[in-house]
């Protein structure tokens, strides 16, 4: 009979293959400017909501071209009863965590419904005689941004109230590898609610059709599900977002050290909320930390009352770092090393964005990110082998 360590390291080595092979795609990775959005292929779903009662998940990144999608609906003749919009709000200007509140487009003067705060999943009254649900959000591709959490619940509340969903996909400009530990059963939340892993590797439309076949919405339920693919995309092509899709990720840089440095909002380093630069950097009030320094302001439409506002944080500016890099812990262990190994490193929120709770104890016993690594093998093959049934274009490898 195989031994564990046998298996594990068998998984290891497989993983090690694809991580790889990941990493010679991404570096052979060019740019598409041909790349044709979901919502820009009206053909494709106009026709059939066409004067019918629809509600759309938007925010400031669902445009079409020049114009937005609502304002396109609205020119096709689409019975657009109200916009509902998700954490950051519709123009997407909110900080992160911060409630967002229902009310009336100024320019459409459509109801504006918040699905964030205390209502995060539609209520029957607020889906009352639609027939469609139009739901268009540039996501990023990591388990813990919260876009993703929202398409479950609308997902959900579709099902339950017998209405068609349809999803317009976008690239996914961490699409080009997977990575990271997978959710384990007990730790979901709002900022991770499947068994997927940090970096995921799918579309929007892609991991909607996951939710729906795994049957991880409530009680099993199937939602009516439509997803309007991209042309010109692939798993292994280039995509700088046009728009920010939340105020705190502004450009490619920080889109790409997401994955490894929002870790850091579980500790008491700041990620630079409350500069231009956000994660981007990572510093604490103390020299020991690093040379480069920086001091976090309030800045409207980005951070209020950042952590340590006004007070000089010192760290790490990895503005210039490879954007082929993947998701890595080497931060976060040079990070702990140098606070000399403070028992208070690290805080209650870091288990919920890592999907469980044995990162900070690995790394208070000396694990290096191999040996992390290995705890996470199993989990992440078998992760990729499920995805494969989901891939709605061609893969990284």
């Amino acid at each position: 009979m195989q031994s564990a360590t046998t298996k594990v390291l068998f998984f290891v080595f497989l993983l090690s293959l694809g991580a790889v092979q990941g990493q010679a795609q991404r570096k052979n990775r060019k740019n598409n400017s041909q790349i044709e959005v979901g919502a820009a292929r009206l053909k494709e779903y106009i026709p059939q909501i066409k004067k019918r009662k629809v509600a759309v998940v938007v925010n400031q990144s669902s445009m079409v071209g020049k114009d937005h999608l609502v304002d396109v609906l609205l020119k096709e003749k689409v019975d657009v009863m109200s916009i509902m919009v998700p954490e950051h709000g519709f123009r997407g200007d909110a900080d992160a965590g911060e409630k967002v509140k229902d009310g009336l487009d100024k320019k459409t003067k459509l109801p504006v419904i918040s699905l964030y705060g205390d209502n995060k999943k539609p209520k029957p009254e607020q889906l009352q005689g639609l027939e469609f649900v139009i739901f268009d959000l540039q996501d990023v591709g990591v388990r813990f941004y919260t876009y993703i959490s929202t398409l479950h619940y609308v997902m959900e509340a579709c099902a339950e109230n017998n209405i068609t969903l349809i999803v317009l996909d976008r690239p996914n400009p961490n699409g080009d590898y997977v990575d990271g530990p997978v959710l384990q059963k007990g730790y979901e939340s709002f900022v991770g609610m499947h068994p997927i892993p940090v970096v995921h590797g799918l579309t929007v439309g892609e991991l909607a059709l996951m939710i729906n076949g795994e049957k991880w919405l409530k009680e099993g339920l199937q939602c009516k599900l439509q997803v309007i693919k991209m042309n010109n995309w692939d798993h292994s092509t280039a995509y700088e977002l046009p728009i920010k899709p939340s105020p705190n990720l502004p450009n490619n840089a920080s889109i790409r050290l997401y994955p490894s440095l929002c870790l850091f909002e579980g500790t008491i380093m700041s990620v630079g909320r409350g500069t231009e630069f956000p994660f981007q950097v990572v510093g604490y009030p103390d020299v020991r930390f690093g040379s480069f320094s920086f001091t976090p302001k309030s800045l409207p439409g980005m951070a209020k009352n950042p952590l340590y506002e006004n007070k000089t944080c010192y760290g790490l500016d990895l503005r210039l770092a490879s954007l082929e890099q993947g998701f890595t812990l080497k931060y976060l262990l040079m990070m702990y090393q140098k606070s000399g190994e403070r028992t208070d490193f690290f805080n209650t929120f870091l288990p919920k964005l890592i999907g469980n709770g044995e990162l900070s104890e690995q790394i208070k016993a000396g694990l290096d990110e191999e040996e992390i690594r290995i705890s996470w093998a199993e989990g992440l093959y078998h992760y990729k082998q499920m995805r494969k049934k989901y891939l709605l274009y061609p893969d990284f490898e």
